[in-house]
């Protein structure tokens, strides 16, 4: 096995990540350091710039910049509030109610939006401050609000599972979007059983019974946003559109919604669409960097050999799908979701298929382990957007996430190695 080229990426990567360095930046210019190792200096630096070009030319990636524009167009639109009428309806009597309607909200604007930061930044900012006026902690409340909120990118559409289809080399979009569901959901469910636990324990209050008129009511205002799931899932799985027509059609139907609610005027649009341009950059760019950093390590037999050393510590299904798992926690502690997919996907898939695992079941998998780092610092982008908004501090808010982090750890286990969680509804799909 040859150690050098390993080393370079790794040491260089931290290097630059520790001197303040963007990340996609660091990616790209560590993996041009260890390719110097094989081929003359200009040749490293053109076939660098070609990769991170190349990487981006996909029709599949076009689905990216759609999803989040439409995740602002949500946003914007007027969406979460009527989501949180019918999450209140359904689950307010219960004990630590707010917080159960925080997680259902979350779980639905996460899945509607596409996007774990503005489902946070949404839910705190509305049900952050009539959770503190009831009378919870606001610390429970941004604790609940930060680690139900990435439930959106496994519940489809998810931009994160259309790059690691991507990453995959073409797993179906499709069936990776049926398999997010229940995980998703069982996930959500977890999460919802800790939050009520948690409540009843220090005596948070309830809300009334709601009446059948009053569930009606609400159902009925939220149905319109509930649909988009509907037509966009529904649509791929039909056969109707490919999942980037899918995105343009959740575009135009959440901009008409939008300003049937008279929640988004024309107005309005610029900031969005500058919004939404500047998010699409960042991710975009963080492909580009992991898509060369992919390239070098292919090239470098990186990938093969990282795999031939899990395999000779043990062929065990059980002891390598436990590794694994502790690797991806590990890696979501230090880096963002996107470059981690795309730059473990090459290495893992190997091994993963070795050992008879179903790519889309890994895909889940991945995804929820990189959810949980989203959580934890110093990395953890949704921590820190559920930390600002609820005006409190990281370390006040670690001792209610502990039992949220549990909750999802046990839930990765289940998905780990009950396969069926993940694999049943593509499998009724025909997938």
């Amino acid at each position: 096995m040859e150690l050098l080229p390993i080393c370079i990426l790794v040491l260089s990567f931290f290097i630059f990540i520790g001197m303040g360095t963007p990340v996609a930046w660091s990616i790209a210019l560590s993996s041009m350091l260890t390719i110097l190792v094989s081929i003359p200096n200009l040749a490293a630096v053109t076939t660098i710039a070609q990769r991170m070009a190349t990487g981006l030319d996909s029709f599949a990636l076009l689905a990216i910049p759609f999803f989040i524009l439409s995740g602002q167009l949500m946003t914007h639109g007027g969406i979460a509030n009527r989501l949180i009428q019918f999450a209140k309806t359904l689950v307010g009597t219960l004990p630590g109610g707010l917080a159960l309607i925080n997680i259902i909200s979350a779980m639905m604007m996460g899945a509607i939006a596409g996007s774990a930061m503005a489902s946070a930044s949404a839910m705190g900012s509305i049900l952050g401050p009539e959770m503190e006026k009831e009378g919870y902690a606001k610390e429970y409340g941004a604790a609940v609000n930060i680690t139900s909120s990435t439930m959106g990118l496994i519940i489809p559409p998810s931009n994160v599972l259309i790059v690691y289809s991507l990453a995959s080399g073409g797993v179906s979009i499709a069936a990776l979007f049926l398999a997010g569901y229940l995980p998703g959901i069982l996930t959500g469910l977890f999460l919802m059983i800790v939050a009520a636990l948690w409540a009843k324990r220090k005596g948070y209050p309830t809300s009334q019974r709601s009446t059948l008129k009053q569930v009606l009511t609400s159902f009925i205002n939220a149905l319109p946003s509930l649909f988009l799931l509907f037509i966009v899932i529904g649509g791929i799985v039909a056969g109707f559109f490919t999942a980037t027509e899918a995105s343009a059609v959740a575009v135009l139907y959440t901009l008409i919604l939008g300003m049937l609610y008279k929640e988004i005027k024309i107005k309005d649009l610029s900031k969005i669409l500058l919004n939404s341009s500047k998010t699409s950059a960042i991710v975009l760019l963080l492909i580009a960097a992991s898509m060369s950093m992919s390239w070098v390590m292919s090239y470098e037999n990186i990938p093969q050999n990282l795999s031939d050393v899990l395999l000779n510590i043990s062929d065990n299904k059980i002891i390598l799908l436990l590794l694994i798992n502790l690797i991806l926690l590990f890696v979501g502690i230090f880096m963002d979701m996107t470059p981690a997919v795309l730059i473990f996907t090459p290495i893992f898939l190997p091994v993963i298929k070795s050992i008879g695992i179903d790519p889309v079941q890994f895909g889940i998998i991945m995804v929820l382990n990189l959810c949980i780092g989203l959580c934890t610092p110093p990395v953890g982008s949704v921590l820190f957007v559920g930390v600002g908004i609820a005006n409190t501090s990281i370390e006040k808010v670690i001792k209610p996430l502990l039992p949220l982090f549990i909750a999802m750890i046990v839930a990765l286990g289940m998905i780990t190695y009950f396969p069926q969680i993940t694999l049943w509804l593509p499998q009724k799909f025909g997938f």
